[in-house]
């Protein structure tokens, strides 16, 4: 399709510079890869457009009028403007980029990676800013219609339509308080769900998390006592209490350091969670969002005290992940 700027085909300024270099139209076609009655219509056009011969026929060879002369370097400036601006990506320098950047997370990945990360990315590329939204009832949408640059969110959860990549494998334990006698000792399936539970929920729609999830969709009965708001009210909310809480171990990693809470395995068989980071699938060749998305990729997989304590058992269950990732796509309306 012929790209035009007022009556003007941007195409024939790729023949006007030949024209204009070569002075023939034979050897501008050879030089276009055109074919003569093709170059001699398109330096018809040229004439019509500028008003002016161009080239005109002198002897055995042809010369360029006044005006074609005033032409060569405007055409060739713009074309290589066009080159330089739309052919070739411009180069990424983090030092001195300049930019907003959407992401939408969890609290508990902006605890666990993006605090982190962001903390080093301050040092290496101090203009480029970040804008951290709240997870919402579809973050899929969000990465379809470009409402945010990247999601961090389960591998269950991401859309099949846009490119991803797994940032880390986490697992599950149980969170009490550390005078909690239920904690005393090794936890038990008995135990376990004779305690009552807080277990976060999130958006208009209450979306459970998928240790909830999998629970109930193991016909498990726990009694959930309190629903949080986020991740990290759950410490919050077992402490001086006698509830427990299912929290990602990378996680209470952490809360063990700011809180009286101790950790004691789960008596059961649960899934590790793969958290991954996707972004729409236009902006693949976006240079500064693929350097960020390898930053996050490298502080995941380098983050060797959590990721060695995982141990993922979803081969021993009787559902796999195959079908764990269906079911939980079907019922999160997906």
């Amino acid at each position: 399709m012929a790209m035009r700027f007022g009556r003007l085909d941007l195409n024939l300024l790729v023949a006007l510079d030949a024209l204009l270099a070569e002075r023939s139209v034979s050897l501008a076609a050879e030089r276009l890869c055109l074919s003569q009655s093709a170059t001699s219509s398109a330096l018809g056009r040229l004439r019509e457009y500028f008003g002016d011969e161009l080239l005109v026929v002198k002897g055995r060879s042809m010369i360029l009028t006044a005006r074609a002369e005033q032409l060569i370097d405007p055409v060739r400036a713009v074309l290589e403007q066009i080159r330089t601006t739309v052919s070739v990506a411009p180069p990424f320098d983090p030092a001195t980029a300049d930019r907003v950047i959407r992401i939408m997370a969890s609290d508990y990945s902006t605890e666990v990676l993006l605090a982190g990360v962001l903390a080093e990315l301050e040092r290496v590329a101090p203009g480029i800013r970040f804008e951290i939204q709240p997870m919402n009832d579809a973050p899929g949408e969000a990465i379809d219609r470009g409402y945010i640059d990247l999601l961090l969110t389960l591998d269950y959860a991401i859309s099949p339509d846009h490119p991803s990549r797994v940032l880390f494998e986490d697992d599950f334990v149980v969170v009490g308080d550390r005078g909690n006698p239920a904690l005393a000792g090794e936890m038990t399936r008995d135990v376990y769900f004779s305690l009552g539970h807080v277990t976060p929920r999130f958006g208009k729609s209450r979306v459970p998390a998928f240790e909830d999830w999998f629970v109930r969709r193991q016909k498990l009965q726990r009694r959930v006592e309190v629903v949080a708001p986020t991740f990290m009210s759950l410490p919050g909310l077992i402490v001086g209490t006698t509830r427990v809480a299912t929290m990602h171990r990378r996680m209470a990693e952490i809360v063990v350091w700011s809180h009286p809470v101790v950790t004691r395995e789960i008596p059961f068989d649960i899934p590790s969670i793969r958290e991954c980071i996707q972004w729409n699938i236009t902006n693949n060749n976006d240079r500064c969002l693929q350097w960020i998305v390898e930053r996050f990729v490298a502080a995941g997989t380098s983050d060797s005290g959590a990721t060695n304590n995982v141990v993922s058992i979803a081969g021993h269950l009787s559902m796999d992940r195959t079908v764990i990732d269906a079911d939980f796509r079907k019922d999160h309306g997906e």
